[in-house]
């Protein structure tokens, strides 16, 4: 029978289950791309501002999100504790995705406004002068180094190509919006700008 030709020929049998995997996966992947749910951004999603795009470069380069996901699942212990659900359409300008699996620290998905800028500076500095049982480290140095913005602009210009609705005058002015602000206050004006999409249904989230 053919099928146990296949079964004793494992280069063929291998050459078949990469062809029925592959079109598996498109039949998954491929819709995906034409879903409006998937591809347009909710109503009230913004584009970063010039600090807010500076301040998760600064995010990603110090490792933020290897302890904090950035995705609420749909389950009711997550809700309560983090808010909303996360949806596709919040995530249509993130380039690269933060979504991550791995949760030392809380979800940050919704921190934005739940804390002020100065517990966040605080809890930057030190983590434990604000949660007593924190095992984050300290970023003391990113209120010593400022930010010359000689880059931001380009950054600006690269999303765009990317798809995000950044304008000429954004661009034009992405310079003079951070220079001389500190990766402290970059980092912070990222945070603060973290799900607001659902923010009116967002509950306290435990610290780090």
């Amino acid at each position: 029978m053919n099928h146990a030709k296949i079964e004793k020929n494992i280069g063929l049998m291998g050459i078949l289950i990469v062809v029925a995997i592959s079109f598996g996966g498109l039949a998954e992947i491929v819709p995906l791309f034409f879903i409006k749910d998937t591809t347009e951004p909710v109503q009230t999603l913004q584009p970063y501002t010039a600090l807010e795009l500076e301040g998760r470069d600064i995010y990603i380069r110090e490792g933020c999100h290897v302890c904090h996901t950035q995705m609420v699942r749909p389950f009711r212990a997550e809700t309560e504790r983090y808010g909303h659900y996360s949806v596709a359409g919040e995530d249509v300008y993130e380039h690269p995705f933060l979504w991550g699996s791995k949760r030392t620290g809380p979800d940050l998905a919704r921190v934005g406004g739940r804390y002020s800028d100065e517990w966040h500076y605080v809890h930057l500095i030190n983590p434990r002068d604000v949660v007593p049982e924190s095992n984050m480290p300290g970023f003391p140095w990113l209120a010593e180094r400022q930010l010359s913005g000689e880059k931001t602009a380009k950054k600006l210009q690269v999303m765009r190509t990317l798809g995000v609705p950044y304008t000429d005058s954004d661009i034009a002015g992405a310079q003079q919006a951070v220079v001389g602000k500190t990766e402290m206050e970059a980092l912070i004006a990222y945070l603060q700008s973290m799900g607001h999409e659902f923010s009116n249904q967002a509950t306290s989230a435990g610290g780090q």
